[in-house]
């Protein structure tokens, strides 16, 4: 059984859906830095070459090559995240994010029948933060979780973020790699006690009773856009400008590309003029058209969402955890932080609509709905007397 949690406007089983592409840096919650110098990118320049010798290359090599580029990628060599940062995502502005995560995943394990065995899985995990927060939730629900065996499965390309990682939830450095049966390039164990391990692909993860987690991820998957020209849609993709030394442009494609004929329909365009401007220097982001998804979905799961983040969060009992830490708030400078906090994941014109949810379960779980026992967490409106 696999159980599937997705938070924000995304999505991404399946690499083909767009609504909107952009620089990170053109939105968000995000902390500004000048661009850099056009003339002086190394990936600009590997990228002109490239696109020099062998023609136009697609929106989403172009994405592969800005974000995961082993020696010049945006992921790869840089904290892009916090303050300091270039975004600012949910698990750091507030530990009840993930504190709530936490509690959706022992609600589901409950739910789902108190398995012996959970993978946890989380999908590009930033800093740890989100992890941290779930796994410290899981600490103070030992008394229910001791008869299962829990493992930590985190999928991260960047070198500088596993080593983040490492050292939020290990507290160690395990830069090591190991030279072992499985194909995991990093392992340790949690402060919590917990195995934790790194895996550059998905498909190594092992298989099991396993929830899947995925905040800011979905987004920044490559995609192919599509552009409809008259009656026929013709792939946008991304070549030298000729005039301008250093500069890359949007130029449409043949009409008779694979993915033309493959996506009819599937796809609109929104082109924002910062994409190309300093390749790996800042993140790129793809809303996604989760009716696109649920098609590509199918029947093989149930698909719970996408509803607001507000609606979720809400659900799951924010209001009533934000009571309590203000009142063991010890000075009313936490209480502030609280304050606004709560406000950012919340407030519809910050987070509170922008980011969505939504959920992929096995159809057994879902039938079980059906006794008022077993509600699927979050997605049912909390009761209170």
């Amino acid at each position: 059984m696999s159980t599937y949690v997705r938070f924000r406007h995304f999505g991404r089983i399946g690499t083909h859906m767009h609504s909107v592409f952009a620089a990170r840096n053109v939105g968000r919650y995000k902390s500004s830095k000048p661009e850099d110098s056009q003339e002086g990118n190394p990936l600009l320049k590997y990228l002109t070459m490239k696109i020099t010798a062998t023609g136009p290359i697609t929106v989403a090599e172009y994405m592969r090559e800005v974000l995961t580029n082993p020696l010049k990628g945006y992921y790869m060599h840089h904290d892009m995240l916090g303050e300091h940062g270039d975004f600012v995502t949910s698990p750091e502005i507030s530990q009840i994010f993930g504190e709530l995560i936490g509690i959706w995943c022992v609600s589901e394990w409950i739910s789902g029948g108190k398995s012996k065995s959970l993978n946890l899985v989380e999908l590009g995990p930033g800093r740890g933060s989100l992890m941290s927060d779930i796994l410290r939730v899981f600490s103070q629900f030992k008394h229910l979780l001791n008869t299962c065996d829990i493992s930590i499965h985190l999928v991260e390309v960047s070198p500088k973020l596993s080593e983040i990682q490492a050292l939020n939830l290990t507290e160690k450095s395990t830069d090591a790699k190991y030279e072992d049966r499985s194909s995991c390039y990093k392992m340790g164990i949690t402060k919590t006690g917990l195995p934790i391990n790194w895996y550059y692909n998905i498909q190594d993860v092992p298989s099991g009773y396993t929830f899947y987690i995925a905040h800011e991820f979905f987004d920044a998957l490559p995609i192919h856009i599509l552009q409809k020209i008259q009656d026929e849609w013709r792939e946008v993709l991304i070549d030298v400008d000729p005039e301008i030394q250093h500069k890359l442009r949007f130029v449409l494609g043949s009409s008779s590309s694979h993915i033309a004929k493959t996506f009819i329909k599937g796809f609109r365009s929104h082109q924002l003029h910062n994409v190309l401007l300093a390749p790996g220097t800042a993140d790129l982001t793809a809303d996604v058209d989760f009716n696109f998804l649920k098609r590509m979905i199918g029947n093989y799961v149930s698909f719970l969402g996408p509803i607001t983040q507000s609606e979720f969060l809400r659900n799951m009992g924010i209001d009533l955890r934000l009571k309590v830490l203000l009142e063991n708030a010890k000075d009313a400078t936490t209480q502030q932080h609280l304050i606004k906090s709560y406000d950012v994941l919340m407030n519809p014109n910050k987070m509170g609509k922008r980011f969505q949810f939504f959920s992929l379960f096995p159809h057994s779980r879902l039938e079980q709905t059906s006794n008022v026992k077993y509600p699927i967490a979050g997605f049912t409106e909390l009761e209170t007397s």
